[in-house]
């Protein structure tokens, strides 16, 4: 603990952002980082708590108070040897976790917790830019061969720690770039996608080997892979889209939420219009759009509609509006339910909640609106309220109501392996393990819809049994 009395002395002092009017005209991140000195002044107000409570609220269990101290010291070098220990790719969380860490953070309790996140994002973007990042090539190779299949966050974290153990990594990904979610779910302004490029260059260097616009159980087999591979690693998302299950919803106007933010990312990458929308250009530009779903994808809805020109936004959510302040007594030190007002958010939209819907309007096979009803959860039970019908003018509506799991059709079904209830791979936190004795799951795959950093989490702990497996033990970190 560098500085005792520094979250007496020291308040919280956030990221700042480009002004709305500047940066609806772009897809270019807006963030802007605080000084260095700025960052190490807020760097001290951690007080390395006796019980540090950060570490687990944090899933990839960053060592916070460790590099928050090197920070305040001014030497980021150590801090990002620290910060690298515990998480591959901090650029990524940096930017778009939602940090739990600062949940549970002590001084959250007032409502003024560290700036954990602001400082992990400047301490490896510093590191970049100092050039101190390197490719970790191992000393020798241990002649395995291991398939990873999947290549979002969990994917690329499994695969990098394999190849680090000095083993021969083949990572597969269906699309025609690497990155899952973080590349064609989260949009440009949230995260540029040349963070992405770099690490996959790392990689490469690292011995794994990239396979792209390559569908395991479609264009390469489950039982090829058994053949040629000693491991394989099922790593894929949960991209099984909750529909919409209301008259009108088959509508050409009624569009998932990832399709519209897919074809956006691939416009800002360069891509043809025709290569960009195969199925047809989906833009909200000039139209009424409604964003049905609440949470993160939503909100990334509203802030590319907005930046196309739409003519309004409007975001509905089945479940009731959460409290703005949590209760602290109850919550703290876990994640608390209460409302969250994001960047998109502030760009402008109509946000309303407790609403269910029940038909999509249209002429002529075209969109023009959205019949609603209230509901009411009082009883802990979801209700109609009578007499509280109304219609949402609309043109475009977007699905973002998340996700029921994995696709089961082409890899899955080949695997043959064992589903839970809920329709995800059936392997544990322990070692990873599907019913299948050569592959293991990690990621939303096997845990369902989630959050980066647990994919990251997943990813690190899978390679590491799947290393032990193979070598009979491992040095790699859990």
């Amino acid at each position: 603990m560098g500085k005792e009395t520094g979250f007496l002395e020291v308040d919280r002092e956030e990221r700042s952002y480009e002004a709305p009017a500047k940066r609806l005209k772009n897809y270019k991140e807006f963030v802007i980082q605080p000084s260095e000195e700025k960052l190490r002044s807020q760097a001290s107000r951690c007080m390395n708590c006796g019980i540090p409570y950060c570490h687990n609220g944090c899933p990839v269990n960053n060592i916070i108070p460790d590099w928050n101290d090197l920070v305040y010291k001014g030497d980021w070098q150590n801090a990002l040897e620290v910060l690298h220990s515990t998480n591959n790719f901090p650029e990524f969380t940096g930017r778009i976790c939602p940090a739990p860490c600062e949940a549970s953070c002590t001084l959250n309790i007032t409502d003024e917790p560290v700036t954990i996140k602001s400082i992990e994002c400047a301490i490896v973007d510093k590191g970049w830019k100092e050039d101190w990042i390197k490719p970790q090539v191992p000393a020798k190779r241990t002649g395995k061969n291991i398939a990873v299949v999947g290549s979002g966050p969990a994917g690329m974290a499994c695969a990098q720690q394999l190849a680090r153990a000095g083993h021969s990594v083949t990572l597969f990904e269906k699309n025609d770039r690497i990155g899952g979610l973080l590349r064609y779910g989260i949009p440009d302004f949230k995260m540029e996608k040349h963070l992405i490029n770099r690490r996959a260059v790392q990689m490469e260097a690292e011995g794994v080997t990239i396979r792209t616009s390559t569908e395991v159980g479609v264009d390469v087999s489950i039982k090829s892979l058994k053949e040629n591979f000693d491991a394989i690693v099922m790593s894929g998302g949960a991209e099984d889209a909750r529909m919409l299950q209301i008259p009108g919803a088959e509508l050409p106007g009624v569009r998932l939420a990832m399709e519209f933010l897919t074809q956006q990312n691939k416009r800002n990458a360069g891509d043809s219009e025709e290569r960009a929308a195969p199925r047809g250009t989906l833009t909200a530009t000039g139209k009424n759009v409604i964003v049905i779903g609440g949470g993160d994808t939503g909100s990334d809805c509203v802030g590319t509609s907005n930046r196309q020109g739409a003519k309004s936004v409007t975001q509905i959510e089945i479940m009731p509006e959460p409290p703005v302040h949590e209760n602290k007594l109850l919550t703290w030190p876990d994640w608390p339910m209460k409302l969250r007002t994001s960047s998109s958010h502030e760009e402008g939209v109509a946000r309303d909640w407790a609403v269910l819907t029940k038909e999509v309007e249209s002429e002529d096979g075209k969109v023009t609106g959205l019949k609603c009803v209230r509901a009411d959860w009082s009883e802990g039970k979801l209700k109609e309220v009578p007499g509280t019908e109304f219609t949402l003018p609309a043109d475009l509506i977007l699905l973002a109501m998340g996700f029921v799991g994995p696709r089961k059709a082409g890899m899955i079904d080949q695997s043959g392996v064992e589903l839970t209830d809920r329709g995800n791979i059936d392997a544990n936190t322990e070692d990873y393990r599907t019913s299948d004795e050569q592959i293991w799951a990690c990621g939303d795959m096997r845990r369902g819809q989630s959050l980066v950093v647990w994919a990251i989490r997943e990813g690190r702990q899978c390679a590491r049994s799947v290393d032990e497996a193979l070598m009979g033990v491992s040095e790699l970190p859990r």
